[in-house]
């Protein structure tokens, strides 16, 4: 497949800063998940509750089920069972410790922050079609939330571990949605090239890690180099388990921002599709916090539009129509010093009152739970049956 069109104007100006990322980037939209891909289409032939069948023994280790399985599930499990050699699951301790220890300020970097910048280049293009925000928006986020807490459980990119688990299932659903919109007329290929394509989960993959560590510096996160070095690895062994091919996988938290810059570069300006969903997620910040009081509600998305525009800028904000800021919320710079001396505070607080900081680190454990979404029944490796999120059986 030729250069993608809507790439065009964005590779010229890449090409200017970095010629062979540039060049990487925009090979990458034209590329899926070669074994993923190929896995899905031999599922297809199947009944969806059998191939679900095939999938959760291939999850849960069900040896004498898959092996009933198609060559390519059979295959697909077996290559995803040893780590690289670059995995260290012993080093991931420190980038526990940073998660947790930053929760507040990482969960508001990542809604304010990550997630808009993400959707502002056309990743946003899949989700709008698909609607699954549109649909089950709150849902979405939630599961959004729990693969990350699990990623940073103790264990938890163990085999075994959930975190381990979900990263895989990112990587199934994205394939059938992959193979799903690729069938759909609403997909534009020589605009847009593949959906959700190697390039998309790349870039996505470094707002996750670097971009997110970048925002939470902003908003006076405390950890040290061996912290960050950890957190990096714990996502970068994530992303490997997602289907992110080597050639376009970070290495490190400076290949990771340099692969940011180059693909924004290369991106188009931000879409009308981009410009529903950057609002769309601000606005259902409340709901994912179970916030039902409406004036409540009117109260914190206007915050959180505080917070992303002092996170993404003002130029992106206007892009993606932002809405003008009340004069009661003061500055970007404002709300950014407000989080670090506010952070100081806790730290001191902390070193002061050792007691107060048990408790309040078992506060904010607790508050990720009530933006995360668990199914009593498990993870469920169900997959959509349908390009549009109203069509599908619940998954």
């Amino acid at each position: 497949m030729s250069t993608p069109t809507d790439y065009l104007a964005g590779f010229e100006r890449a090409r200017a800063v970095n010629p062979e990322l540039a060049e990487k980037y925009v090979a990458h939209t034209t590329i899926g998940d070669p074994d993923a891909d190929a896995m899905m289409d031999e599922l297809a032939a199947f009944d969806a509750e059998e191939a679900f069948r095939f999938l959760q023994a291939g999850m849960d280790e069900e040896h004498d089920v898959l092996r009933d399985a198609p060559p390519t599930v059979q295959a697909f499990f077996q290559n995803i069972e040893t780590p690289p050699a670059w995995v260290d699951l012993e080093s991931f301790g420190p980038g526990v410790r940073l998660f947790h220890k930053n929760s507040k300020l990482l969960l508001a970097g990542m809604l304010g922050g990550v997630l808009v910048e993400g959707f502002s280049t056309n990743i946003a293009k899949s989700f709008f079609i698909t609607g699954r925000l549109r649909d089950q928006g709150v849902r979405r986020l939630q599961q959004n939330n729990r693969q990350m807490i699990e990623l940073f459980f103790p264990g938890g990119m163990m085999r075994q571990g959930d975190g381990w688990k979900l990263s895989v299932r990112v990587r199934l659903v994205h394939a059938q949605v992959r193979r799903l919109l690729a069938q759909s007329a609403d997909w534009e290929h020589d605009a847009w090239g593949v959906p959700l394509s190697a390039a998309h989960v790349g870039f996505a993959i470094t707002a996750f890690s670097a971009r997110l560590l970048r925002h939470m510096r902003s908003l006076g996160a405390r950890y040290n180099e061996e912290e960050a070095r950890s957190f990096m690895q714990i996502w970068r062994y994530s992303g490997h388990l997602m289907g992110i091919p080597d050639s376009i996988l970070y290495e490190d938290e400076e290949s990771a921002l340099e692969l940011f810059r180059i693909g924004l570069l290369c991106e188009p300006a931000p879409s009308i599709e981009s410009v529903v969903l950057a609002n769309s997620l601000v606005n259902s910040a409340p709901l994912v916090a179970g916030i039902t009081s409406s004036e409540e509600r009117r109260n914190l998305s206007g915050y959180v539009y505080h917070v992303s525009r002092a996170l993404i800028g003002k130029e992106l904000a206007h892009q993606l129509n932002y809405p003008p800021e009340p004069a009661r919320f003061g500055t970007s710079f404002g709300v950014l010093a407000w989080f670090r001396v506010n952070e100081k505070y806790e730290a001191l607080m902390h070193r002061l009152f050792p007691s107060r900081a048990r408790d309040s680190d078992f506060a904010n454990f607790s508050q990720l739970f009530d933006v995360t979404n668990y199914d009593e029944d498990g993870i469920s490796y169900r997959l959509p049956t349908h390009v549009y999120a109203e069509e599908s059986k619940r998954w």
